[in-house]
């Protein structure tokens, strides 16, 4: 009987620990909270080489969309092939401008690439002047400055100017520091493992 009594006070000392943690844990979480009370729009930054940049961003026009908000989408370097979420978002009302050129390997064209980058810029410049678009995706935006076929400065002033209480999503590998300085939140995704370095090709519902 002992060993019983002694057992359940270890198992309460414990229990009360715990909640002793969580207490603490909670009171930090509701300090952060009730001193963020600002609200803007946020730039949103997903970079890095890991897969599921591009996934994440359309995750949330679909939050956006579900909320009632007016969301759309510009896609630079991948438009020569389906996209399943152009496929859904397009039906629930997403404007949605593709570069439409394919990835800069393929066409081996720097001229019409530029033409192309600067045609679906272009469209994402209107995008960003448009007060009521809530969330505007940039899609593969850090290749168009990386290879010079946009001007950063360019694309810094768009950004500065848009709307107060737009958000941006700009997604891509080997985003410029200087869009990562004016970001308000940069997420960096990176490779563990990946199932194409393995052999297994890119499949239809699960990677595009």
């Amino acid at each position: 009987m002992d060993s019983n009594k002694d057992e359940n006070q270890i198992n309460d000392q414990k229990a009360q620990r715990h909640k002793a943690r969580q207490q603490k844990v909670k009171q930090g979480v509701d300090a952060k909270i009730a001193a963020a009370q600002e609200e803007k729009g946020i730039l949103l930054v997903l970079t890095g080489n890991g897969k599921g940049k591009s996934t994440s961003g359309f995750g949330a026009v679909a939050r956006a969309v579900g909320h009632g908000q007016k969301a759309a989408v510009v896609q630079f370097i991948k438009g020569t092939w389906v996209c399943g979420e152009r496929n859904l978002l397009e039906g629930a009302g997403v404007e949605f401008h593709v570069m439409g050129t394919g990835f800069t390997w393929e066409t081996q064209d720097k001229e019409k690439d530029t033409k192309a980058a600067m045609e679906a810029w272009q469209q994402a410049e209107k995008l960003l002047q448009d007060e009521s678009v809530n969330l505007l995706l940039l899609d593969e935006l850090t290749y168009m400055v990386s290879y010079h076929y946009i001007e950063l400065e360019r694309v810094l002033t768009a950004l500065k100017n848009r709307p107060a209480m737009q958000h941006v999503i700009i997604t891509g590998r080997a985003c410029h520091r200087e869009i990562i300085e004016l970001a308000d939140t940069v997420s960096e995704v990176q490779p563990i493992k990946h199932a194409f370095n393995a052999g297994v090709k890119a499949q239809l519902g699960f990677d595009y």
